[in-house]
């Protein structure tokens, strides 16, 4: 039988996931991440004992300013949107300003830090994606 470059990139694949079912059972952090809050803006600042200053109360998106939840080591930005093409251009274009979000479904919370957004992830869950970091262009 005549191995063909599609055969090779199918059976590599199949290997691929093979080999990573196997292991020590998986992340402890991993397993600790809730899954995905949802709800409105209010819910989801209920979740972390915050209470959001409205800045923007628009269909397509809300936003709000928390300045102190629980457990949080700093100020934060929450925001939800109608859809989840309005949320991911939001990201994309944000993401240009550097920041550290956390991303849920139709939310996402904006931290001055990364342990801001760790920490509001043990109580929303979601994932952590980190904007462009600019301290390489100061001069």
């Amino acid at each position: 039988m005549r191995l063909t470059r599609p055969m090779l990139a199918l059976t590599g694949a199949a290997a691929a996931l093979a080999l990573a079912g196997c292991g020590t059972g998986g992340d402890a952090k991993a397993a600790a991440v809730p899954s995905a809050a949802t709800g409105s803006l209010e819910h989801l600042a209920a979740e972390v004992k915050c209470t959001p200053n409205i800045q923007i109360d628009a269909d397509e998106l809300r936003q709000a300013v928390c300045k102190k939840a629980a457990n949080s080591p700093g100020k934060f930005i929450l925001a939800t949107f109608a859809t989840d093409r309005g949320q991911r251009e939001w990201i994309n274009g944000a993401k240009d300003y550097g920041g550290h979000y956390l991303v849920g479904r139709k939310w996402v919370a904006v931290g001055e830090t990364t342990k801001t957004v760790t920490t509001l992830r043990a109580t929303l869950g979601g994932d952590i994606e980190e904007g462009t970091d600019h301290s390489a262009h100061t001069g």
